[in-house]
């Protein structure tokens, strides 16, 4: 039991609730535009997915072990990794195994739906791989990179993914509807990178929170919580999206108390942990929400 609990811990499974949640969206813009979708395709698709999102977890739990992060950073209930390596060290190579097999379980699944759907899907999966396996070591020395690149691999590349294994077909339903994990999840990992930025430093890292600090970070965070919403707005006004999509919105209630939280709070780790707990939220409710929209129709 307490080797299966720490190979666990380099999976991050509390947060793995986020790919259900952006898969439901791909899933939903299928249902909208097409009407009917393969049950057995979902299944597939969501354990890929799942496996994409535990591959990057557990090769980011093993590079920032190896670069001696994880003895650093300073762990809040959202950030700085499980902690599961530098208490049990020995199982550095099983959280590399984890990420490897997981990765992969994806590639497996990704030349199914290569065989099934044609060569188009190539290009959103070869990227798809190529992200999940450089983000830890090199992407995240680039700030620009370091910013679009979750919100890419959760947004574009696994709504348009999805939505193209079931109906076979890139859609512009599908791309507007990604727009919104895209600037979230950009954003959740932007905002738990203010507590982190001494201990990213001094291994290399440079993110935004580095380069410009929190406080300026904290409004690119707004900026982006406003783009995801827009995103609905003008997807509904140009009606490649349902006008019950609009429900997405309701979010933007706490939407702008953790903008605030994180601009009032940006040099503060203690008193912005709610406000990254609020980020998680916004991250799961609002394409669950999207998703509902489009099902319904």
């Amino acid at each position: 039991m307490g080797t299966f609990k720490y190979l666990l811990g380099p999976m991050r499974v509390p947060f793995l609730i986020l790919t259900p949640a952006c898969v439901s969206v791909g899933v939903g813009t299928a249902v909208w535009t097409t009407g009917t979708v393969i049950v057995s395709h979902i299944i597939l698709i969501l354990i890929g997915a799942v496996c994409a999102h535990i591959s990057v977890n557990a090769f980011n739990e093993y590079f920032d072990f190896k670069s001696g992060l994880d003895f650093k950073t300073e762990r809040t209930p959202f950030s700085g990794g499980s902690g599961t390596l530098p208490e049990n060290p020995d199982m550095a190579l099983m959280a590399l195994g984890t990420g490897s097999i997981a990765f992969a379980v994806t590639g497996l699944v990704g030349v199914y739906f290569l065989y099934i759907r044609g060569l188009y899907l190539l290009p959103l999966g070869l990227l798809g791989l190529f992200l999940l396996f450089a983000y830890t070591p090199w992407l995240t020395r680039k700030p620009v990179l370091c910013l679009i690149v979750p919100g890419l691999g959760f947004g574009p590349l696994m709504v348009m993914g999805t939505d193209f294994v079931l109906t076979g077909a890139y859609s512009q339903t599908a791309f507007v509807a990604s727009l919104v994990p895209f600037f979230l999840v950009s954003n959740l990992l932007l905002l738990n990178q203010f507590p982190d930025v001494e201990a990213d430093q001094s291994v290399g890292r440079k993110h935004f929170p580095i380069v410009i600090g929190n406080r300026a970070s904290s409004f690119i965070y707004g900026t982006f919580l406003l783009l995801a919403y827009l995103s609905i707005l003008v997807g509904v006004l140009l009606k490649y999206l349902p006008k019950l999509s609009l429900i997405g919105l309701f979010t933007t209630v706490i939407a702008v108390p953790a903008f605030l939280g994180a601009l009032r709070y940006s040099g503060d780790t203690k008193k912005l942990i709610p406000y990254m707990g609020m980020n998680v939220l916004i991250n799961i409710l609002t394409p669950v929400l999207i998703a509902a929209g489009l099902f319904i129709g």
